[in-house]
């Protein structure tokens, strides 16, 4: 089982990043590799709750699509809730490839740090298909997108 944990600190509350947590929009804001755009497709914010979403490449050629050749498309399902401290997700790429199929499991978690909040992501089970060299990669890439987008708005 491979996993990936990838962190940075925000400078803002544990509420502020929470709440872009589970805002569809903000969320199809930040959680996308610099060389992609996102689009929700449906949002449940609740512990039980789903959501869909695509992640298309800029430059489809020879982008590693794992739904189309320039699209990743996922469904999440919300397993715990924990308001301004953790989020679980289960996380189930939507592709024909073998290589991607699985649940994959993501945690953020929020800690008071001097200077803001330290939001951790683990990715646990990534599918074989995955490189983590890559998701990490992707995932710092959100994180950033993350801090620019609460820390404009404070």
């Amino acid at each position: 089982m491979t996993s990936t944990k990838v962190s940075r600190v925000i400078k803002a509350s544990r509420k502020a990043i929470y709440r872009a947590l589970i805002d569809p929009a903000a969320l199809a804001a930040w959680r996308v590799p610099d060389d992609m755009t996102a689009r929700l497709h449906e949002f449940d914010a609740r512990e039980g709750g789903r959501y869909r979403m695509s992640l298309t490449y800029a430059n489809p050629q020879g982008a590693p699509g794992k739904t189309s050749a320039d699209t990743d498309t996922f469904q999440g399902l919300f397993i715990t809730l924990v308001p301004d401290e953790k989020i679980v997700e289960a996380i189930v790429f939507e592709a024909d490839d073998p290589k991607f199929a699985g649940r994959m499991t993501q945690t953020t978690s929020l800690a008071d740090v001097e200077g803001g909040t330290e939001v951790t992501i683990l990715h646990e089970n990534l599918p074989v298909g995955v490189r983590p060299e890559d998701n990490e990669l992707g995932c710092a890439m959100s994180l950033r997108k993350l801090a620019t987008l609460i820390e404009t708005q404070r």
